[in-house]
């Protein structure tokens, strides 16, 4: 893929050939996962007249759709976008659209749609980490691919935005069930324009490995080693983020504000890792991602813990502001590590490991606010929000030079007879 003689920017990335039509179809089926989340818990609710189905009923979905997601990503990477992402695509939306009839239908058993949202969870389509595995195929350069995955993030989280906005919009004047179905429908025909895009449809041109067989022990052990520090860190996130939410309602009930006052808060976290995001992207680092990487957990945390000292709401907004500078360039850099840290048949997976740890994260981090909350000062709960991101920064990169090292000494040693797989052992013991 020949590439812009321009100087590094956001409209380089965009100018590169296909980049714009293959990034907008995977923001049209990226939508979905803005709008669904409403839809389906605002169908459901109606459906069952019980918080406590609907929430059981969502949460069954979140999981098979989270913890399933590195299975699904290794699968587009030893398949393909085309055999494996459409397949995936269009029975997730299938599957969307017999939930949606089923919450339609009165009396529809609690467990039908249990089962049915489990199984549409465990079909969600990777198309994040699959988008960042092409943007990593398209700009060989380093500098423009940091613009490209900040792009990205700024946009995907604009999409978390306008989502519920968009879901809104439609229960105005439809049912819920609406809202399913559209979430349907823009993740079957984004993933239909994304994979037959050029860039998706052919071969990436450093080739597509098959992985036929089972990874040579050295190479799988260097990728997950060089993968901890990325994938530490994007969990930490997860929980620091979804601490604030549950933060920010306490903080506003302890002081008698209305729901307007934590709108604005977390707007502010939203603008904020927006700013943050655009501009890291932007800057022309001359220190290395690993280095960078641990500068924007510590940021996160300190600022957080600063946050719970915030006398009121017009100190707290601005702090808040503060600690979302670091949100999105702590997952830009976590996704730019997870990718450096791998083969390219390996990046989609890479990129899910890291979007799992992210939603497990916040899931930890939402569960485990509320027991704290209860129990100790906010401004202790602040700071321990925020004390595992700063913790997550302590944690070592695996140098990039030492996996290559230790993936390349594996390759040797798995083309040697199989006799020798003893020196395979002996090359992971010491990589």
């Amino acid at each position: 893929m020949s590439m812009p003689s321009s100087r590094p920017s956001y409209a380089a990335v965009l100018r590169v050939p296909h980049a714009r039509r293959t990034f907008a179809a995977a923001l049209v089926g990226r939508l979905s996962y803005g709008t669904v989340s409403l839809a389906l818990m605002l169908s459901l609710t109606r459906s069952t007249g019980s918080y406590a189905v609907a929430g059981l009923v969502m949460a069954l979905f979140g999981a098979t759709s989270v913890f399933l997601s590195p299975y699904r990503a290794s699968l587009v990477d030893r398949h393909g976008p085309r055999r494996a992402l459409l397949p995936m695509a269009l029975l997730y939306a299938a599957l969307l659209c017999v939930l949606a009839a089923a919450c339609r239908r009165p009396g529809t058993s609690e467990a039908v749609l249990a089962v049915t949202a489990a199984l549409a969870g465990a079909c969600t389509p990777p198309l994040g980490p699959t988008m960042r595995a092409v943007w990593a195929q398209l700009l060989p350069d380093r500098a423009l691919l940091q613009r490209a995955y900040s792009l990205d993030g700024v946009a995907e989280e604009l999409l978390f935005v306008s989502g519920p906005l968009l879901v809104g919009g439609i229960v105005a004047v439809a049912p819920p069930v609406a809202g399913v179905v559209l979430s349907a429908v823009l993740v079957a025909v984004g993933t239909l324009a994304f994979v037959t895009s050029p860039v998706t449809a052919a071969p990436g041109p450093d080739g597509r490995q098959k992985n036929d067989g089972p990874a040579p022990k050295g190479r799988v052990d260097g990728q997950l080693r060089a993968l901890l520090q990325p994938v530490v860190v994007a969990a930490a996130v997860g929980v620091s983020v979804s601490a604030v939410d549950l933060l920010v309602v306490a903080y506003a009930g302890e002081r008698g504000l209305g729901g307007g006052a934590v709108a604005w808060v977390l707007a502010a976290l939203s603008v904020g890792s927006a700013v943050g995001g655009l501009v890291n992207g932007a800057v022309a680092w001359s220190s290395p991602t690993r280095a960078r990487l641990p500068f924007f957990a510590a940021g996160l945390g300190l600022s957080l813990a600063a946050a719970g000292l915030a006398p009121g709401l017009g100190m707290l907004v601005p702090a808040v502001m503060c600690a979302g500078l670091f949100v999105a360039p702590a997952l830009t850099t976590a996704y730019l590590v997870a990718d450096e840290s791998v083969a390219p048949g390996f990046r989609v997976r890479a990129g899910a490991w890291c979007n799992t740890a992210v939603n497990a994260g916040g899931s930890a981090g939402a569960a485990a606010v509320g027991l704290l909350v209860e129990r100790l000062p906010l401004p202790v709960c602040f700071a321990v929000s925020g004390a595992v991101a700063a913790a997550a920064a302590l944690v070592p990169g695996y140098r990039r030079g030492s996996a290559r090292r230790a993936a390349g000494a594996a390759q040797s040693s798995s083309e040697l007879p199989v006799s020798s797989a003893s020196s395979v052992s002996s090359v992971s013991s010491e990589s």
